[in-house]
């Protein structure tokens, strides 16, 4: 089956949203993107993006745009919450030279999307908000504004409260992890250096890295607690509060933490895996279809190969139908495998029992001198795994 001139209705212009419209247009789809938002702009922080995500935006023609808007990371430094020196260094430029994993400000990873799109032709239709979709037939998108838009297939790339995953699944009721999460972003005043800093401590961590040139630092402290924040990282904080709960964490972290000025707070939720990630004529992807904990960082990644993924079994299977099944096919177990992984990763951080933290972190010492190039390898299934070279389902 050609999707050339199937007409594609993209709801959501996030990551996701975007790179799946980019790769359904240079496949020949007429898509068109919907945003309910006013703008498009990321507010926030930054993220990472693995050399799983490079991939796909490398194969989407984003190289030398990637490149100019990224800090590329050359180590991962774990460290303890009030000790000086490092736990462990994964050195990445020494064991992982052949792999690019890159920091950048959300904003400015949605922007490079954005302009790509439009440079394919395809519009992005602001301030569209979908409330149903009827799916029998040629699929018909009912707005808020009354209007109605059909397409031959919709994807929604509508994050969290998809109006579409709620359609295709059953309502699954998320639970609090019992963690939250401050997210912030300040002034690089301590010259940070190109590497993503973890600190360690009881019942709580830090992770830090630099953005834009080095010029920004962006933060991203966990704490768990039994009380619950709403999910979403909108909600903005007070930074005394963030202070207050890290204020034995010293070092490069209690600097960082000084200069917080603006900080949002949000509840750290496990969703299931939607069980049906597509039917007639709908598809879901990114964290519509699984949203992931960020302990592995991986949210956006996962998104980026999911939309890779969406166009690469379009363009090659008989029909429409099994396209989208052969696309939730080759995704499933990957991305249970993954959000597996990053809802298990930070109680390795957490440990409250000073001796067994004592005795971890020798552990993690030990290793990281025995066999260095093992530890930095330990994730190669994740990070080493390009989607835009696998064989179709």
């Amino acid at each position: 089956m050609s999707i050339r001139d199937k007409k594609i209705v993209v709801v959501g212009a996030g990551i996701g949203g975007l790179a799946a419209a980019l790769a359904l247009r240079q496949r020949g789809g007429d898509v068109t993107v919907l945003e309910q938002a006013a703008a498009i702009s990321e507010v926030g922080a930054g993220l990472q993006i693995s050399p799983n995500g490079v991939a796909v935006l490398n194969a989407l023609g984003l190289a030398d745009a990637l490149n100019a808007a990224a800090v590329r990371a050359r180590a991962v430094s774990l460290r303890d919450y009030r000790k000086p020196g490092e736990v462990l260094r994964l050195d990445l430029d020494a064991y992982a030279p052949d792999l690019s994993y890159c920091f950048l400000h959300r904003a400015d990873l949605v922007t490079l999307l954005a302009d790509a799109v439009r440079a394919c032709g395809v519009p992005i239709r602001l301030l569209q908000q979908v409330d149903s979709a009827d799916l029998n037939g040629c699929a018909t998108l009912h707005m808020s504004n009354g209007s109605r838009m059909r397409a031959d297939l919709v994807v929604g790339a509508d994050g969290l409260h998809s109006r579409l995953r709620s359609q295709l699944n059953r309502f699954d009721q998320p639970f609090f992890t019992g963690q939250v999460a401050w997210r912030a972003t300040v002034p690089n005043s301590i010259d940070l250096p190109a590497e993503a800093q973890l600190y360690m401590g009881p019942g709580r961590h830090l992770v830090c890295y630099p953005l834009r040139g080095g010029r920004l630092v962006n933060i991203v402290a966990v704490q768990e607690r039994k009380n619950w924040t709403a999910e979403g990282w909108h909600h903005q904080d007070r930074p005394e509060n963030l202070r207050a709960a890290f204020a034995d964490f010293r070092g490069t972290a209690g600097a960082l933490l000084e200069q917080v000025s603006e900080v949002n707070l949000w509840g750290l939720f496990r969703h299931k895996v939607a069980e049906h990630w597509h039917g007639p004529n709908a598809a879901i992807l990114g964290d519509a279809a699984h949203p992931t904990l960020p302990f592995l960082a991986q949210g956006a990644n996962m998104a980026l190969e999911d939309a890779w993924v969406l166009g690469d079994e379009l363009a090659g299977a008989d029909n429409l139908e099994s396209g989208l099944a052969h696309y939730q096919a080759r995704r499933h177990a990957r991305a249970v495998r993954v959000i597996a992984a990053a809802s298990g990763n930070a109680w390795k951080y957490h440990l409250r029992f000073p001796p067994l933290r004592g005795a971890a972190h020798l552990a993690l010492r030990l290793a990281g001198r025995v066999a260095p190039a093992r530890m930095v390898g330990q994730f190669d299934w994740l990070y080493r795994h390009d989607v835009t070279q696998e064989p179709a389902a």
